[in-house]
């Protein structure tokens, strides 16, 4: 019944944002374009509408779906993806790459791809401290000086911009789905399927990693080969995740949180759920982005600010109390 309404919610929030627009639908005439797409409501939602809403889906899945692994990793109900510096990484690639004026339809994501890869890498190697034992509180730590690094450079390379390139970069950096197309659906797809295929099916791996490295160890898992794998897998699709929409934060605090509230800590119950209710999030942000400045829109990675802030001052408070 819980996974029902988690899918329920998701058909809602699809059904929300299908219906907001320039061009404004009912509940009917939006069902009348998903069956009939040859229509002019057809037209409007499968060329415009349901490219963005899809990609939303599948960045706040896999966002989400990254923190709690990320999470269950660092054994920090505070840790999310954006901690390990990935996300200034691809910023500064993005950056780089509009400063150079490269021109593309992939020529930005790829470059917040490759940037999003070298920082992750970066934070890697700084933080396999003993030889190649990685250590969650190091991670962290690491990933928050990458993440401030690049910043630094990135705004550097803003400062010295014309206006244009400035506004473009600023628009990028705060995330949104405005150029999204199908596209980019399918470029997202092919990075992330791999990815999220494998936090899936690493539920008693994330299980044990959550106890810690001893109890973990003692269990049969190769805690150093885990922590490594699901490192990498996480630095992959948040990539992939920035490289397609931008900067948005918080998504993969705030679903875990909520879903493990509700359906407790089993990653086996977790991880398919937290996809589903990210995916919804991220579409009801983006919605709410899209309607609060009409005809301009918000960018999506203020609204999450907005919800995620004050759920990260009330976990924090939590944790030091």
């Amino acid at each position: 019944m819980k996974a029902l309404g988690l899918v329920g919610a998701a058909i809602i929030a699809a059904a929300i944002a299908l219906s907001i627009g320039a061009v404004p639908m009912s509940f009917l005439e939006v069902f009348r374009g998903v069956v009939d797409p040859s229509g002019p409501a057809g037209a409007i939602i499968w060329d415009l509408r349901m490219p963005r809403i899809t990609l939303a889906f599948l960045v706040g899945g896999g966002l989400s779906v990254s923190g709690a692994a990320l999470q269950a990793l660092v054994r920090n109900p505070l840790a999310e993806p954006y901690l390990l510096g990935i996300s200034g990484g691809a910023g500064l690639g993005a950056v780089a790459a509009i400063a150079l004026g490269l021109s593309g339809l992939l020529a930005i994501p790829a470059a917040a791809f490759a940037g999003a890869l070298a920082s992750s890498a970066i934070v890697y190697w700084v933080a396999a401290v003993q030889g190649a034992r990685l250590e969650p509180r190091v991670l962290v730590l690491v990933g928050v000086v990458v993440s401030a690094f690049c910043g630094a450079i990135t705004t550097a390379v803003l400062t010295t911009s014309e206006a244009a390139m400035l506004r473009n970069a600023f628009l990028w950096l705060l995330g949104g789905f405005g150029t999204a197309s199908w596209v980019s659906v399918v470029v997202f797809a092919a990075y992330a399927v791999v990815p999220i295929g494998f936090l899936f099916g690493a539920n008693r791996t994330l299980d044990l990693l959550s106890l810690g490295d001893e109890s973990a160890e003692a269990l049969g898992v190769r805690t150093e080969r885990a922590k490594a794998l699901v490192f990498v897998t996480t630095a992959l699709l948040t990539a992939a995740s920035v490289a397609v929409s931008g900067m948005i934060g918080f998504v993969g605090l705030v679903a875990p949180h909520a879903v493990r509230g509700w359906l407790g800590p089993l990653h086996r119950h977790l991880m398919p759920a937290v996809f589903v209710a990210g995916g919804s999030l991220l579409i009801l942000a983006d919605a709410i982005a899209r309607t609060v400045l009409r005809p301009a829109e918000l960018p999506i990675g203020a609204v999450t600010a907005l919800i995620g802030v004050p759920l990260f001052a009330v976990l924090l408070r939590r944790s030091l109390a």
